[in-house]
């Protein structure tokens, strides 16, 4: 569905290059609490029903109603919390970078890779071990600039992104005017190969065209 929406959104020409999510360690961190609490509440109810005995039957009742209560309404906000990042995307496009939010209301932001002027990284050392990061796009609109907090995979982000404008500046053509250009642009895509950006298809290919023009 939301993919669909994304498709909407585009305009005539233009292809979704790179859609990524906050990293689970953000939805993770949401549902902590909530998870605490229904393995206590579940803890809480074996003890009340199966484990303690001569517990009166109101009383146990009382117990059983109880923690299904709580565990009702802490597994919807562990739901809600999920939902809101599932539905929390950053996309990069051939025209522009896109963040979409929202479950049902939805709400769009983004910046067209003609104003993106610099794109900055920002990750610490837990996010350089489990590859999370920041990543700010400052572009020449009045917004100033865009940042995209905790995102997965920010290194493969900036360099998709761009890429990308790159891409577009030169009409979409990757091609190096000079034939000593081919070397460098090589390595370039073997580096997106190797970040996964580009499919083993994609990079034989282009790798294929490149060498044609030397």
């Amino acid at each position: 569905m939301a993919k669909g929406y994304i498709q909407r959104m585009l305009a005539e020409g233009e292809k979704i290059l790179v859609i990524t999510r906050q990293h689970w360690f953000v939805v993770a961190s949401a549902i902590f609490f909530e998870s605490v609490v229904i393995l206590i509440s579940l803890i809480a109810l074996i003890l009340g029903v199966f484990v303690v005995k001569d517990v009166p039957t109101v009383a146990e009742l009382i117990i059983v109603l109880t923690c299904f209560i709580i565990i009702f309404i802490m597994g919807l906000s562990m739901l809600r919390d999920i939902l809101i990042w599932w539905n929390r995307q950053y996309i990069i496009t051939s025209m522009r970078v896109i963040q979409i939010s929202g479950v049902i209301n939805k709400n769009l932001t983004d910046s067209s890779l003609e104003k993106v002027n610099d794109v900055k990284l920002s990750q610490s050392i837990v996010g350089r071990i489990f590859g999370y990061g920041d990543v700010e796009i400052l572009t020449a609109s009045e917004l100033g600039a865009n940042l995209f907090r905790r995102i997965g995979n920010p290194v493969g982000f900036k360099t998709a992104m761009i890429n990308a404008k790159q891409d577009l500046e030169h009409g979409g053509d990757i091609h190096p005017k000079r034939a000593d250009d081919i070397p460098s642009m090589i390595g370039q895509i073997e580096q997106l190969h190797q970040q996964g950006i580009l499919t083993d298809e994609e990079y034989t290919r282009k790798k294929q065209e490149l060498l044609a023009k030397m």
